[in-house]
């Protein structure tokens, strides 16, 4: 009863996002956004760049400064991979929050508890035996997605299995089914070598693109994920109390959980099929606003779609300008700053069960 009574007060005292916050993150965003249109192998400017979708906008009449060339450089090349990355660090910044609040731990994310790497099996399997098929693109989304469910289910099993409710223990089972679903992973790439290279491009992380088409294949998936996890925000703030104390309070604890792991798998899923294995986004993005910004899932959900769609676009930047005119891999920009991060939140992060 004391409890439940302390749940109460914690949860109305909690506020959601302030327009302050709200405001910081879409500029955030916005200036991530303009610094990733600009910068590449031919510079075209943050101000061309302005004018240029000013001059697309009716009424205004804003002459754009870019000739032909310039202009198919940014809608066909620059614009849709700049997008499709926002895209991606938003969701996987998103997933991890959602995985944390589930699992009340701040160390959980998709890449350590069997989503990425069931995501990364199925992909895998459609890129070595449907490679040729012209609906590739369209079924990596689904072969992601059942791999992606089947690894979390099984790692929530062998968790409860062996350590009932703990967290630390959700997460060492996640490591394991991870690693076995890696060994098998890498079996298959060793039956299909003519993927090889294909594989190995798309397990360091990737934001190429043919398009737009790449941005409208993730766009209804995400979108599906980033509703249920809005919603359900201040639910997971009642799961931070405790799962007694949450049922008390009313809330389908099972329900809640199912739901969000669901969203959240569902778009590290498409996020990991389309992009490759991008690690540390889900861990670094939220755990930094929880920092600043507060603990809440009110605050800290919307804030890391924004933050985590700027961390990846200028990540982004840095893989393809780093070492131009070639190309680093952009999870090898993530983990270098990612793994560093990790290892502070380690020493900082006492790990215990709820």
């Amino acid at each position: 009863m004391i409890a439940s009574s302390r749940a109460r007060r914690g949860l109305t005292a909690a506020a959601g996002l302030s327009l302050g916050w709200a405001v910081i993150g879409a500029l955030v965003l916005g200036g991530a956004l303009l610094v990733g249109f600009a910068v590449g192998p031919v510079d075209l400017g943050v101000g061309a760049i302005v004018r240029e979708i000013l001059s697309h906008v009716p009424f205004l009449g804003v002459k754009s400064p870019l000739d032909d060339t310039e202009q198919a450089i940014f809608w066909q090349l620059r614009a849709p991979r700049v997008v499709l990355g926002a895209l991606v660090g938003a969701m996987l910044a998103s997933a991890g929050a959602g995985y944390q609040g589930v699992f009340r731990n701040p160390l959980a994310d998709p890449y350590l508890l069997g989503a990425a790497a069931g995501a990364g099996l199925g992909a895998t399997l459609v890129i070595a035996y449907a490679n040729d098929s012209g609906a590739s693109r369209e079924l990596r989304p689904l072969a992601a997605f059942v791999g992606a469910t089947a690894g979390v289910a099984a790692a929530y099993a062998i968790g409860r299995s062996v350590g009932g409710r703990t967290t630390a223990s959700l997460i060492l089972a996640g490591v394991t089914v991870a690693s076995f679903l890696t060994a098998v992973q890498t079996f298959v790439q060793q039956r299909n070598t003519d993927t090889v290279q294909q594989v190995y491009a798309w397990i360091l992380g990737q934001l190429e693109t043919s398009g737009w088409r790449e941005v409208a294949i993730a766009l209804p998936y995400m979108a599906v994920s980033w509703a249920v996890l809005l919603v359900h925000g201040r639910l997971l703030d009642v799961l931070a109390v405790g799962d007694e104390e949450a049922a008390s309070l009313g809330v389908s604890v099972s329900r809640v959980r199912l739901l969000v792991l669901g969203a959240a798998t569902l778009g590290t899923a498409v996020a990991v099929a389309l992009s490759g294995l991008i690690a540390f986004v889900g861990i670094i993005v939220p755990h930094a606003i929880r920092l600043v910004a507060g603990t809440s899932y009110r605050v800290v959900m919307p804030l890391s779609i924004m933050f985590g769609g700027a961390f990846l676009v200028l990540a982004d930047v840095l893989a393809r300008t780093v070492t131009s005119p070639a190309e680093l891999p952009i999870g090898v920009v993530t983990a270098f700053f990612g793994a560093p991060f990790f290892a502070l939140l380690l020493r900082t992060t006492r790990v215990a069960g709820p």
